[in-house]
């Protein structure tokens, strides 16, 4: 499995008092399996893939990602496992400003600890796969199209098992955001990578075979 959730319980106050949680008793998720996880603002998802993705720690429970435990892992050693086995994808794409799209995929490279004299092919290979022509343009240099298919290289350029997209099309128009969700998904299966995609649009239910509601 890439992803599997047990007896997963996280509590946090909000900033108007009221206090939130997630209640997860069992969720699975299988090697290169893809799943849409909606609802509605405020129900959880992003909580829920910071939690996956061991930026937040539960009050308890287990969170396994490929058969490793990330809730047990702490510090360094939880960063080492996130940026190798975890792809992370953001509405807002988090490209690092000052460094270039080559630059900005080599840095999750660099860091998932992948063999450094593989950097230079793996990341060309994606930008040329995913149509980036311009590997040395700056990210304000880039249209918001191109920009995505950047995050997209750099989420799976460790080859992760499993890929986080959270609402990754909230700031496209309809025509583009099925365009950026069908070359997620794309390139997923083509890397064999798992992912779990969160939105509250329910246009793109259409897009996934499996599809779960958070309340």
């Amino acid at each position: 499995m890439a992803l599997q959730i047990a007896e997963l319980k996280f509590t946090h106050g909000r900033s108007d008092g009221k206090r939130f949680s997630v209640d997860m008793t069992e969720f699975t998720l299988a090697k290169s399996e893809e799943m849409l996880l909606v609802g509605a603002s405020g129900t959880g998802k992003s909580t829920l893939l910071a939690l996956i993705a061991g930026l937040l720690q539960p009050d308890s429970g287990r969170i396994l990602v490929n058969g490793e435990d990330i809730t047990r892992l702490t510090g360094a050693a939880r960063d080492r496992f996130r940026g190798k086995s975890i792809g992370m994808i953001f509405q807002t794409f988090n490209l690092l400003e000052g460094f270039t799209a080559r630059e900005n995929i080599e840095l999750a490279l660099l860091f998932s600890g992948s063999p450094p004299g593989d950097h230079r092919h793996r990341t060309d290979t994606l930008l040329e796969r995913l149509g980036i022509e311009r590997p040395g343009a700056m990210p304000g240099e880039l249209s918001v199209g191109q920009q995505q298919r950047v995050a997209v290289a750099r989420a799976l350029a460790p080859r992760p098992a499993l890929v986080l997209a959270d609402e990754p099309t909230a700031s496209l128009d309809p025509e583009n955001a099925q365009t950026a969700i069908n070359l997620i998904r794309e390139s997923c299966r083509e890397d064999g990578a798992a992912l779990l995609c969160t939105s509250h649009d329910p246009s793109l239910k259409d897009a996934f075979q499996r599809v779960e509601a958070l309340s």
